[in-house]
């Protein structure tokens, strides 16, 4: 598949970890015979502007499970600080010489090739620092969020996250990749996109065994091999079965 801008790297670096406090080992977890990562960095392949998909894991002996993964799989990946998210994140762009980074959370195996794009082309004719398709505040505040819960991603500029990695010194603000940006919107140039539909109450990442549940049902209804599904796919397939949202409505969102 050919890329626009090939002399700009844009890294999609995904932040994974075999540690979690509610589901441990869920990056790994099946979905139709494959791991969870797995779809991820699959439906990543599919966007016409990422050229460079990473792994960021952390260096302890509990995740050489994920170096094993990306060793069989041909991926990418870093390997650093398992508390410091901010510095393993930085030294990964680092490493790869990525000039625009696109962040989502390795729990999100509904990402979307087509908003990742979107994302990337507001981002790059806004002349934005940061760009996203939601909102935050201060210590995860949430001011705005209209996509599909799971299909939520950021894009910034490598001196965006090697700013954030100077100047942050709060440890919650390390534990995390973007507090220090959204909390600076006098430093940052910060941009943001909405759905045409506010579609984020339906829940579709993967924090519990529940939420995994009914990840597994979608792909059983939409998964096709060779092939992917996007944002709308799911949004009709919820609104045709809104029963499928029972599934895991008891969930809550977690917060920074």
């Amino acid at each position: 598949m050919e890329k626009e801008n090939p002399k700009l790297i844009i890294g999609a670096i995904i932040q994974a970890r075999m540690g979690s406090t509610r589901l441990p080992g869920k990056v790994l977890m099946d979905i139709m015979g494959k791991p969870m990562l797995w779809h991820l960095i699959n439906r990543l392949k599919f966007s016409k502007r990422i050229n460079e998909v990473i792994l960021a894991i952390p260096d302890t002996k509990e995740n050489d499970a994920l170096e094993k993964f990306a060793e069989e799989n041909k991926i990418k990946y870093f390997r650093g600080s398992e508390e410091d998210v901010l510095s393993r994140y930085f030294k990964a762009a680092q490493k790869f010489k990525c000039d625009l980074i696109v962040r989502m959370t390795s729990d999100c195996p509904l990402i979307d090739p087509k908003i990742a794009d979107l994302v990337i082309e507001k981002h790059l004719n806004y002349g934005a620092d940061f760009t996203a398709n939601f909102l935050e505040g201060k210590r995860g505040e949430t001011l705005e969020r209209t996509f599909l819960h799971g299909t939520e991603l950021e894009v910034f500029n490598f001196s965006t996250l090697e700013n954030a990695y100077q100047q942050a010194k709060e440890p919650y603000q390390r534990e995390h990749v973007d507090p220090y940006i959204f909390e600076h919107p006098e430093i940052f140039k910060i941009a943001a996109i909405k759905n045409t539909e506010d579609v984020s109450y339906m829940r579709c990442t993967v924090d519990e065994m529940k939420d995994l549940e009914l990840v597994r049902e979608i792909y059983k209804r939409l998964y096709k091999k060779g092939e992917i599904f996007f944002m709308e796919d799911v949004v009709n397939l919820l609104k045709t079965h809104p029963e499928l949202m029972e599934i895991n409505k008891e969930v809550k969102r977690k917060q920074i």
